[in-house]
């Protein structure tokens, strides 16, 4: 065992997808983290004091992988309907690529995500101030007529949620999938705007 090596938890966090990843939820434990780093496990416990804690930095830092890019399209100076497009569709390609690309581990998240309530709750809370700054940007544009930034906000969210939630994973199959994806956001759209920009 190495005990001199210099523990970050960024590094604890990249070894864990990777121990996640070889041995699945059920399986791993802090003990094959420290093992693949190297150290004991006590020192993988200095930086996470539980293995409920460092399954939670997990999900967290999957979940910021999601919401970081879309962060930066939500800030962009564009037009808000066209921002709007491009954010729901960036949020949709993140997760069904995910599924797509390693869907064992979208699996394992998907657990993980279930036991870090806080975490998903805080990371929706996120997503969905981000739809509301796109939209109170579109009411200042004069592009959108909203009366509550934050309700509408939520209600997009949960009216898109059939192509973002991983529970309706098994749809993202369906060949007419861009095509659905395409009618509900010109109706979404559409319904956002001014009466004289209809």
């Amino acid at each position: 065992m190495n005990e001199t090596v210099v523990l970050t938890p960024e590094r604890i966090l990249e070894v864990t997808e990777d121990v996640l990843r070889r041995f699945g939820l059920a399986k791993a434990t802090v003990v094959d983290v420290a093992r693949a780093l190297d150290v004991s496990h006590g020192s993988v416990y200095r930086h996470f004091p539980s293995k409920a804690s460092l399954r939670e930095a997990v999900a967290k830092r999957w979940l910021e992988r999601v919401s970081a890019p879309l962060a930066e399209i939500a800030e962009s100076p564009t037009p808000a309907s066209a921002r709007l497009d491009k954010w729901l569709r960036a949020l949709f390609d993140a997760k069904q690529k995910r599924v797509a690309e390693d869907p064992e581990m979208f699996a394992t998240y998907q657990s993980l995500a279930r036991e870090a309530c806080k975490v998903v709750k805080a990371h929706k809370e996120s997503l969905i101030d981000q739809v509301a700054q796109i939209l109170s940007d579109g009411v200042r544009q004069g592009v959108f007529e909203v009366s509550d930034v934050k309700v509408t906000a939520q209600a997009v969210f949960d009216a898109t949620s059939r192509f973002h939630h991983p529970a309706h994973s098994d749809e993202w199959r369906d060949p007419q999938l861009a095509a659905r994806i395409d009618a509900l956001l010109a109706l979404l759209i559409k319904g956002l705007e001014t009466p004289r920009k209809r």
